[in-house]
């Protein structure tokens, strides 16, 4: 009776799988992109390795690639557009960078540099047009920590806001940009993983903190979370896995209905590795990673595979239902659903 009513829950899930499809709209550019910042059904940025950042303003028909001048070289993990001309964008490694443009790409100015060995910065996400926060891996064991205040023209150091030092091993994944997430009335997110995994929860932007437990697989510099979200103040996914075993899944997947204070494991879980996980309404969500793209109907709890395919990153448009996914090689498809 049980596997009959299990079969019966997955109804919906197959039918809407039918409905599914990924569409193809660009590839062959020398770039792997994990910065993507969806817009509209018209206005997408993304970012990548090379140096490159890429926007469209027709749906991803076509797009325009550019080059800041003298960052070619670098590997631009995040970005976060505002319209169709203003856009910031983040790179991993040392020395790191805040570039921003105000004039669509033609132009990019060097808003932060830091140049310490150790610095690596994660990921970046904004509460609104003029605040916005990036979490970086841990210099002598504090969580690297910048915030802005005037919409990205300039960046301050708040690292000491968080006392709590990380544990040995313990540091952030630059997989997709979305480790790090900010909600309403100031709250922000940041997950930690590698030797262990935490949910750093703060909701005064930044100013204090509170840690969690968060009981993904971890204990080895290849594990953790590698994507949040949350739908509200309560509902949240985590998702990640091993990216050296990226068909094993393995504890990399787990859901909230607290804000990260607890975690739970769903009843099934996506197929494999995951680097980025995305609500579409309080129900529909999706995640992607190198292994494959999953689906659920019922907010995190049960997962459907409808794609092998490699990806990074995933989103869906912030005002809109446009959904883009992006990969390497220059890889961007359209998600119709």
């Amino acid at each position: 009776m049980k596997r009959i009513i299990y079969l019966l829950l997955l109804l919906p899930s197959i039918a809407f799988a039918q409905n599914y499809s990924l569409k193809k709209l660009a590839s062959g550019t020398n770039t792997s992109m994990r910065g993507l910042s969806v817009l509209s059904d018209s206005i997408a940025w993304i970012s990548g390795s090379g140096g490159y950042v890429g926007k469209t303003l027709n749906g991803g028909k076509t797009w325009e690639w550019m080059q800041p001048k003298g960052y070619e070289k670098l590997d631009f993990r995040d970005i976060q557009a505002f319209d169709n001309l203003k856009a910031i964008v983040v790179n991993a490694g040392s020395p790191a960078y805040i570039l921003s443009t105000i004039d669509g790409g033609k132009t990019w100015r060097e808003a932060y540099k830091n140049t310490d060995s150790a610095i690596f910065l994660d990921g970046m996400d904004f509460w609104d047009a003029q605040q916005g926060i990036i979490f970086g891996d841990p210099i002598k064991n504090k969580m690297q920590l910048l915030k802005t205040t005037d919409g990205g023209l300039t960046w301050q150091d708040i690292s000491a806001n968080l006392k709590q030092e990380l544990s040995v091993g313990e540091a952030g994944f630059a997989a997709s940009g979305t480790t790090i997430r900010t909600g309403q009335g100031g709250r922000v997110w940041v997950a930690s993983g590698g030797s262990k995994s935490k949910i750093y929860f703060s909701n005064n932007y930044g100013y204090k903190w509170k840690v969690y437990d968060c009981p993904i697989i971890q204990g080895e510099s290849s594990t953790g979370p590698f994507s949040i979200a949350f739908y509200d103040a309560r509902n949240g996914i985590a998702v990640g896995g091993n990216y050296l075993k990226d068909k094993e899944n393995t504890n990399n997947v787990v859901v909230t209905k607290n804000g990260g204070k607890t975690w739970e494991k769903p009843l099934r879980p996506v197929l494999g590795y995951r680097s980025a996980v995305e609500y579409f309404n309080n129900k529909i969500c999706f995640a992607t990673g190198s292994s494959g793209t999953d689906y659920s109907l019922d907010g995190g709890n049960t997962w459907i595979n409808i794609s092998t395919q490699n990806f990074n990153a995933l989103q869906k448009a912030k005002k809109g239902s446009l959904v883009l996914l992006t990969g390497n090689k220059g890889n961007i498809y359209q998600l119709i659903w």
